[in-house]
C-alpha cells in the first residue's frame, strides 16, 4: 500500500497573496485539487494525507468532499515547520501502508510516470527522490558575495519531489531528527543522517514548486501543454525562412 504526504500548511509569502498559495487558481482548479488529482489518477497510490494550517483544515474538508475522482484523503493539522507536518502526516499513515512519498502541494506539474517511476526504486531500494541535472552553473561564495568554488555542474542534481521511503526509514529518519533536534529541508536530508543511502531517480524539468508569481505564470503555461502531450518543438517560421535562403 502506497501513501502519500502533502505539506500544505505555508502561507506563501513569497507570492505576496495574503493566503495559503495552494487555494490559488491554477488552469480552473485551485493548485491543491490539481496536484491530489493527479496523484488520484495513479493506480498505484491508496492514501492522500494533507497536513494543513489547523485554521483552514475545515475550510479544505469542505472543498475536498466536493471533488470528485480523490482517492481516499486525511486531512491532518499541519506544524510550524515542513518537517513537523509531514511527522504529523506520517502519524496518520493507514498500519497497511508499506511505502511512503511526500509531495510539495504546490507541485502540480507531476508526472504519473515520475511517481511510477519513485514508487519503483523504493521497492529495489528502500529509499528514492526524483531530481534533474542542473542547467546552469552554480557558485559558493564568501561572506563578501566573492565566488570561492564552482562545483562540477555534471555532478549538481535539483531534488524535487515526491520523495519516497518504506515507511520504517522515514519514521526511524523523523525520530531520529527528533533526538538531535535537527531540522532539515527535506525527508532525504533527514533519512541521509541514518544509515539508509537515497537513489535519485529522473525527475522532470517541468515538475516546478509555485513559489513565485512569476512561477505561477510559467506553470499556467505548462499546464497548457501537459494535455497536448509532447507537442513537437519547430523553428519559428521566420528564423526557417532565413535558415533556407542561406543554405541556397
Amino acid at each position: 500500500m502506497v501513501s502519500v504526504i502533502f505539506p500544505a500548511a505555508g502561507q506563501g509569502k513569497r507570492m505576496g497573496l495574503g493566503f495559503n498559495k495552494i487555494f490559488t487558481e491554477l488552469s480552473g482548479k485551485p493548485i491543491l485539487i490539481q496536484t491530489l488529482l493527479t496523484f488520484s489518477r495513479c493506480d498505484c497510490v491508496d492514501e492522500l494525507i494533507i497536513a494543513v494550517d489547523i485554521n483552514e483544515m475545515e475550510i479544505i474538508r469542505k472543498v475536498l468532499s466536493k471533488i470528485p475522482k480523490l482517492k481516499p484523503y486525511k486531512i491532518v493539522a499541519g506544524g510550524s515547520e515542513r518537517q513537523y507536518s509531514v511527522y504529523n502526516g506520517l502519524m496518520a499513515v493507514d498500519p497497511a501502508s508499506d511505502i511512503v512519498l511526500v509531495h510539495d502541494a504546490a507541485r502540480p506539474l507531476i508526472s504519473e510516470t515520475v511517481i511510477q517511476n519513485v514508487i519503483n526504486e523504493v521497492m529495489i531500494s528502500g529509499s528514492a527522490v526524483c531530481a534533474v541535472p542542473v542547467k546552469d552553473t552554480t557558485a559558493e561564495i564568501n561572506e563578501m558575495g566573492f565566488i570561492e568554488r564552482v562545483p562540477d555542474r555534471n555532478k549538481l542534481w535539483a531534488i524535487q519531489t515526491p520523495q519516497g521511503f518504506k515507511k520504517e526509514i522515514l519514521i526511524e529518519a523523523h525520530k531520529k531528527a527528533q533526538e538531535d533536534n535537527f531540522l532539515g529541508t527535506d525527508e532525504a536530508s533527514l533519512v541521509r543522517r541514518t544509515s539508509h543511502a537515497v537513489k535519485l531517480v529522473m525527475g522532470d524539468y517541468n515538475n516546478i514548486k509555485v513559489t513565485t508569481p512569476t512561477d505561477l505564470v510559467i506553470a499556467e503555461m505548462l499546464f497548457g501543454q501537459k494535455v497536448k502531450n509532447h507537442a513537437k518543438i519547430k523553428i519559428s517560421s521566420l528564423f526557417n525562412e532565413v535558415f533556407t535562403k542561406v543554405s541556397k
